[in-house]
């Protein structure tokens, strides 16, 4: 599309991050706090802990050479998805200034919180968010994540027993995925099937965001090297 032209790439330095100094106060500031912010706990319920449901939009697969061009997030917390929580951005042919753009990765640093992050295929997602995050800000990103992709199959063996196309499951579950969507359209509907899974997760006694993270970490070992 005519966003093509106008990921993040072109905002990139080369050789990597500005040193932090030359930071504006403001992002300088915002990182300190991101940084010394505690984790969430994550030995309690779902219900407890906040959720953070993402998804890219990207000018094509392979983070070291395509471009990130936006960032969708909504949170769920006590198993609900709530409309103020929720967070998008967009990178676009008017974005001619670099801070404005650090600025905006800042806000989701913040937004996020160090919740933990669910997606679609995570080494996809992640690698897009590590470059960008590394590169203007000088941040090493690695939050926990809890993949889809590999979950579903690992709680839902009946319904199939190794990664399918999110639409597939879409359909599994009767989830109208309206056609071709935008990124935050996927991540709500990110957020639907995440909904269902914990549901599942509870039944197999995976009951807190530490153990799903475990989970995920082993259905994805185990589905890749077997």
């Amino acid at each position: 599309g005519e966003l093509m032209a106008f990921g993040l790439k072109k905002f990139s330095f080369k050789g990597g991050a500005r040193s932090p100094s030359s930071q504006p106060e403001d992002i300088r500031l915002g990182l300190a706090a991101w940084r010394a912010g505690p984790a969430p706990a994550l030995d309690g319920p779902h219900f407890h802990t906040r959720y953070v449901i993402i998804d890219v939009a990207t000018s094509g697969p392979r983070a070291n050479d395509d471009e990130l061009q936006g960032i969708s997030a909504v949170g769920l917390k006590e198993g609900s998805i709530t409309p103020d929580d929720a967070f998008a951005l967009e990178f676009s042919a008017d974005e001619a200034d670099p801070v404005a753009v650090d600025r905006r990765l800042m806000a989701f640093l913040t937004y996020a919180a160090k919740a933990p992050l669910v997606t679609y295929h995570g080494p996809f997602v992640s690698g897009f968010l590590e470059r960008a995050f590394k590169e203007r800000l000088g941040v090493n990103f690695q939050p926990p994540w809890i993949d889809l992709a590999w979950l579903l199959p690992s709680l839902f063996p009946e319904k199939s027993q190794s990664p399918l196309p999110l639409d597939d499951w879409l359909g599994v579950f009767g989830i109208d995925g309206g056609g071709r969507r935008d990124a935050m359209a996927n991540t709500l509907v990110l957020a639907r099937l995440f909904q269902i899974l914990l549901v599942r997760a509870n039944e197999k006694s995976i009951l807190t965001a530490g153990k799903l993270i475990e989970e995920s970490q082993s259905a994805s070992f185990l589905r890749r090297n077997h």
